[in-house]
């Protein structure tokens, strides 16, 4: 976070006024105990949100979405906050307000956490884990492993409608409108905005519907709402690993191991796309081992989850040149590992997120385009959210305004990482051409949240 905590100070000034709108329904602010723990020097204001489920529909529920103000001890204080919300989507916002404690822009004005609605500490947290107990089964019992994917979202959808969920309310223009109502509730007229990932796109979106209160923006790896990500995220991995082998070749001595690298991986990708192996995987708690059968397709998560680990990218050209040496196993148990150990199946709000905002766009004949670009990669899902799981989840798409383009004169600080493999450099270039007022920071040597990790 240092770079962010140099550089934003410069881009925070003076207030400006915005018009509220008017709605249907009054939100409410319901006080509330602080979910994590924080520096107990500095006062803080915490509560929920209370808001409609769906817009879109009379009679809905009524959510929760917790919020927490950092207060500044600075008495001269600017008047415009910084407000965060986290990417994913799905993740938790919370936990970043901690960290600001020990943050330079808290000296000036006073920074708010916000949980979008759906995630970990919202009323109501859509997850639940039958979609875990099917992936583990597919691999348990080497079944087909979309079949099963696919088994999973359907009892996960059915199980969070009975509990009265209502799966359309969880969108980012219901988020959107979410933000807007916080800020309007808690009087704030002038707000500076920070975002990343996915919620880097979506704080573009919050300008979008009420640009004369956004004073600024600070996006980290950004996915802009009119990105196509589903078909532009195979791309950003092959670009990843282009750069990625780049530095190796500048960089290595042992030119027999890691010259040439992406075409030596894409050689042996394309070379296995087809086969399957198998390993011995001993369960925790399991008595005998199982013959588990696996792909390619589970090596590349592998190198994948490597791309998005700061602290893991140097290990990732190792990984990739015993993958083709056939030395599958550690990559293949930490897989497995994970899978059974774990559950890292998506929440219900990153699901619905995703069908809405990009599924409900998306172009299966673009995609088929890049699979004669980069046949390896057919049949992998790089997203844990697709097509046929949103034809299973069946949300309406998000608001087509939504999805454009728009021009803006506000100031915008834009960062990314050169070997970002979801949300590759491209996006920030192309947020800059719509957002002339607005700089961009390349980190050579970094990935996806360059300002986070």
């Amino acid at each position: 976070m240092k770079w962010f905590c140099r550089l934003l100070p410069i881009l925070l000034c003076p207030l400006t006024v915005a018009a509220q709108e008017k709605n249907s329904y009054t939100p409410v602010i319901e006080p509330g105990a602080c979910p994590i723990k924080i520096d107990s020097s500095f006062a803080t204001r915490c509560g929920y949100l209370l808001v409609p489920e769906n817009r879109n529909k009379r009679n809905t529920a009524t959510i929760r979405l917790p919020f927490i103000v950092l207060r500044s001890k600075n008495p001269n204080k600017k008047n415009d906050p910084l407000l965060f919300t986290s990417g994913g989507p799905g993740n938790s916002s919370l936990a970043w307000i901690a960290g600001m404690t020990k943050s330079s822009v808290i000296a000036t004005r006073d920074c708010i956490a916000f949980e979008q609605r759906g995630t970990r500490y919202a009323i109501p947290y859509l997850r639940l884990f039958d979609l875990d107990t099917a992936i583990k089964q597919s691999y348990r019992r080497n079944l087909p492993k979309d079949s099963m994917y696919l088994v999973g979202i359907q009892h996960y959808k059915k199980n969070l409608e009975a509990k009265g969920i209502d799966l359309a309310g969880y969108n980012s223009d219901e988020t959107v409108a979410d933000i807007d109502d916080l800020l309007m509730t808690l009087g704030i007229d002038s707000v500076n905005l920070f975002g990343g990932s996915y919620s880097g796109g979506l704080m573009m979106a919050v300008l979008q519907k009420d640009p004369a209160r956004v004073r600024s923006l600070v996006l980290d790896s950004p996915l802009p709402m009119f990105s196509p990500v589903d078909e532009d995220e195979p791309a950003h991995f092959n670009e990843a690993l282009r750069v990625l082998s780049s530095y190796c070749e500048r960089d290595s001595a042992d030119r027999e191991r890691y010259g040439n690298l992406f075409e030596k991986f894409r050689d042996y990708f394309t070379a296995i796309k087809d086969q399957v192996f198998y390993m011995p995987y001993l369960e925790k708690g399991a008595a005998d081992s199982i013959q588990v059968q696996y792909n390619k397709n589970d090596l590349l998560d592998q190198i994948e989850n490597g791309l998005f680990n700061q602290k893991a990218i140097k290990d990732v050209p190792f990984m990739i040149t015993e993958m083709i040496r056939g030395n599958h196993r550690p990559y293949i148990q930490n897989r497995l590992n994970n899978i059974f150990l774990k559950n890292i199946a998506p929440d219900g709000m990153r699901i619905s997120v995703y069908c809405a905002d990009q599924a409900a766009y998306h172009n299966e004949n673009i995609l088929h385009q890049l699979y004669q670009l980069y046949p390896y990669m057919e049949g992998y899902h790089i997203n844990d959210v697709y097509q046929p799981v949103c034809d299973c989840w069946n949300v309406p798409p998000l608001n087509p305004r939504t999805k454009q383009a728009f021009y803006s004169s506000k100031p915008v600080l834009l960062a990314d990482g050169a070997m970002d493999p979801a949300c590759c450099p491209l996006y920030i270039d192309m947020i800059h051409h719509y957002f002339p007022n607005s700089q961009r920071l390349l980190f050579l040597q970094r990935s996806h949240g360059v300002g986070g990790r």
